[in-house]
């Protein structure tokens, strides 16, 4: 495998629809909520005006690449960190990883992530100062620092001694970064108001994204145990996890449903449905499921239905 190959390798290119699902979602509810919901439903707090030098489309774009270099950077610190604690080893189920199969070494790893993290600080103040240019200090003083959180968050999740993944916070993290973050934040950036309804699809999207960790933890649950990595599945027990999971897809299909009933107009609003319908499967495959390490396939599969998800509730929000 060439330097290349093992860079692309480690970035786990797989992971990146899921991670900017938020970001859609978020941006497509922007103009139609403001639009169509009473506004006795939000919560104001911007102070009017508008910028001058940026269009939205600039925002969306920007948000997307901020949210793919905090995925890159978290894939990154998760080879490393797992690798440096000899976690990927030989008991592992899924693809080998740069680091355990050399192909990158330790230093360069590292160097690699500090290059990733200072790439994705720079794209997030971009975002910040198209959205708010100098109108909403506050605001933008505010997102600034949770650019910082979301990169230090990244890094940490297998990255140092006290890192959180290896204590069962990994679900916590992907949850309020991959899911309220970039959907209510996204929402955020586009309007300088927050409405209670966004919330619902972040729920959505934050519930999903944390049953791909949930999957991705019971299929390693053996080795991360034996490794002393202590995931919430090691924590839970496989039984247990299993009825955390159907617990998180069936929250997510009941946010997503609430939302529909608060802001029904037509029947292009019910197109996000169809990604029901591989995500209920999902749920049969799951239970029927007694080999942890079958579970690997049904990771894309979360991951995929959560960006069809993402893609057909925006055409509803747009058309």
């Amino acid at each position: 495998m060439t330097k290349f190959k093992a860079w692309i390798s480690a970035a786990r290119l797989r992971t990146l629809p899921l991670s900017v699902s938020g970001i859609i979602v978020g941006s497509s509810m922007f103009n139609n909520l403001r639009v169509n919901t009473n506004p006795s439903f939000e919560y104001k707090v911007g102070f009017g005006g508008k910028l001058l030098f940026f269009s939205e489309t600039s925002i969306f774009w920007l948000a997307i690449l901020t949210t793919l270099g905090l995925q890159i950077l978290s894939n990154f610190a998760n080879d490393y960190g797992d690798g440096v604690k000899g976690t990927d080893n030989e008991d592992r189920v899924g693809p080998q990883r740069a680091l355990q199969s050399g192909a990158i070494s330790r230093k360069e790893m590292f160097r690699g992530i500090i290059v990733t993290a200072f790439i994705t600080l720079v794209l997030a103040i971009f975002l910040i100062y198209v959205s708010f240019g100098k109108a909403y200090f506050f605001y933008s003083v505010f997102f600034f620092l949770l650019g910082i959180s979301a990169i230090i968050a990244a890094m940490k999740y297998t990255m140092g001694d006290t890192a959180y993944g290896y204590r069962g916070l990994g679900d916590i993290f992907v949850f309020i970064f991959f899911g309220l973050v970039s959907v209510a934040g996204c929402y955020f950036l586009f309007t300088k108001h927050l409405n209670w309804l966004v919330f619902l699809p972040a729920l959505t999207i934050g519930l999903l994204s944390s049953a791909v960790l949930n999957l991705n933890n019971m299929r390693d649950h053996d080795s991360d145990k034996k490794a002393g990595k202590n995931t919430l599945v090691v924590k839970l027990g496989i039984t247990r996890a299993k009825k955390y999971h159907y617990s998180l897809i069936l929250g997510a299909i009941i946010s997503m449903l609430l939302f529909l009933l608060y802001t029904y107009q037509d029947y292009i609003d019910l197109l996000f449905l169809i990604a029901f319908i591989p995500l209920i499967i999902h749920l049969i495959k799951v239970i029927k499921i007694k080999n942890t390490k079958d579970l690997d396939p049904e990771l894309k599969k979360v991951a995929l239905s959560t960006f069809l998800l993402a893609i057909l509730f925006s055409l509803g929000q747009i058309l």
